[in-house]
């Protein structure tokens, strides 16, 4: 059996070596490194692929989302309602911008921020709403659009997780997740479904506006050089970057679908496993693209299970261990443990298993039979 790794990147980039490798030695060969050439092209191409009129590239996912916010002209004590059970960046940047965050619970099944939570959340300072498309599934946008339009405020998509989901509104119509609100923000680091080889990030909008502003935030608020009519910072996706991204672009969806045939290959095993509990799926089985597969473990044997995956040498991820309204940096004497029932139990019984596209069935096999062994101990 090969070896078990958490994401494989060498066997995805073995596949595409010779395209890669052609790619960044033209850039080498330009030395367009900055906004060149491949930049502008990864951008088009994203655009079509998503269906958004604009993609504006970045340097990472973290100022992705610093952008958007930026972009959108909030101010400091303007409150955004966001997920307390996600990575940290997201409340990060509204923290840096003097914005204040509020934190809400998420639903037990999807992972996702709780409609319901949002509602009760919202104030008079409330300007924005951060959903975030956690493990690969979009959360409720037919309601969270639905409260945004009712309270007239934005919707900033952190899909961070789940570039290539289609999300499946109530009346019919697909968009692809990240096409939704206002703006959306998307990490590209390596070991996301659309992944390059160091940092890299994006924004995308369908507004031209906004677009116009956020391009000269991205940089050093310049449209005409020496000229800073916007507040800008340094944030852009360099051209080795790109062409690694354009290279796997035209696979994105045959990487997807790889994670979730693995997915169904773990559910198959998994379900019906006395104290697992696998991943919801919300409707059409396009919508999760699974960057993570995460499953719960009932009766608190989680942290003996992880044990027992270090012995058998399978890696594993706990994410997140500690809901962000319990992280130093983010406690307020606003948040009571009470309103975090569903985040404050998933932190002690989620797990994610190892999900990329290179896993086999002799690899799945051999993780479900030994979660299965230590469960039926």
């Amino acid at each position: 059996m090969k070896k078990l790794q958490m994401v494989d990147l060498k066997g995805q980039y073995k596949k595409i070596k010779d395209t890669v490798n052609n790619s960044v030695l033209e850039v080498l060969d330009t030395t367009a490194f900055i906004n060149g050439p491949e930049v502008h092209a990864f951008q088009k191409e994203l655009e079509e692929y998503l269906n958004v009129k604009h993609v504006i590239p970045c340097a990472n996912g973290t100022d992705a989302l610093q952008i958007a916010m930026m972009g959108l002209g909030l101010k400091p004590g303007d409150e955004v309602i966001t997920a307390d059970f996600t990575f940290a960046a997201t409340v990060e940047v509204i923290a840096l911008l003097q914005l204040t965050p509020v934190l809400v619970d998420v639903e037990p099944d999807t992972f996702n921020i709780d409609p319901e939570a949002i509602k009760k959340a919202i104030t008079p300072k409330t300007k924005a709403i951060v959903p975030v498309h956690l493990f690969g599934q979009p959360a409720n946008m037919d309601a969270i659009m639905e409260i945004a339009r009712e309270h007239d405020l934005y919707v900033i998509e952190d899909n961070a997780q789940a570039i290539g989901s289609n999300y499946h509104f109530k009346d019919g119509t697909t968009k692809k997740a990240g096409a939704i609100g206002q703006v959306a923000s998307t990490s590209f680091f390596p070991s996301k479904n659309l992944g390059c080889y160091g940092d890299g990030g994006a924004i995308f909008t369908n507004d031209d506006n906004l677009a116009h502003t956020i391009r000269g935030i991205v940089n050093h608020g310049m449209y005409e050089r020496y000229h800073h009519d916007v507040v800008g910072v340094n944030s852009r996706l360099d051209s080795l970057q790109a062409a690694v991204l354009r290279a796997k672009l035209p696979n994105l969806d045959t990487y997807n679908k790889a994670r979730q045939e693995a997915a169904k290959k773990y559910t198959a095993a998994l379900k019906g496993v006395e104290g697992i509990t696998v991943p919801y799926t919300e409707g059409e089985n396009d919508t999760h693209v699974y960057h993570q597969y995460t499953i719960k473990i009932a009766d608190g044997k989680r942290d003996a299970l992880a044990a027992h995956l270090s012995k058998k040498g399978i890696p594993y991820g706990i994410y997140y261990p500690i809901p962000l309204h319990n992280q130093k940096a983010y406690k307020d004497e606003r948040y009571k443990e009470a309103d975090f029932p569903v985040t404050n139990r998933l932190v002690e019984e989620v797990i994610s298993l190892p999900m990329h596209t290179e896993l086999d069935d002799e690899q799945i096999s051999y993780i479900t039979g030994s979660i299965t062994e230590f469960l039926k101990q």
